[in-house]
């Protein structure tokens, strides 16, 4: 439901999730989290997005972050053995399956 709002568009929630290809959790997430400071809300006190809160929602989205890999380090450190980069490897999955 597209209200408009002293001539602004403002976008509802499952409006702003459809069009950003995001969950609701996903959304809320980041309400927590603080990737989108500032939003408003209509009497009913459900969320309101404008065209500029969006596009922060979609920069968010298409946000890629990557974690340096040990298995990389495999290609990059040829004189280490096999069994070396193996015990690294299982450390690693040992921690991520802990948090």
């Amino acid at each position: 439901m597209t209200i408009n709002i002293d001539g602004e568009k403002y976008y509802g929630t499952a409006e702003i999730c459809k069009t950003a290809g995001i969950s609701r959790a996903t959304l809320f997430r980041w309400l927590k989290a603080g990737v989108l400071p500032e939003y408003r809300k209509n009497r009913r006190g459900w969320r309101l997005f404008t065209d500029k809160d969006l596009e922060q929602i979609r920069n968010e989205v298409n946000k890629i972050e990557v974690e340096p890999s040990p298995a990389n380090d495999i290609l990059h450190n040829p004189g280490r053995t096999q069994w070396q980069h193996s015990a690294e490897l299982q450390i690693v999955k040992y921690n991520r399956k802990r948090y």
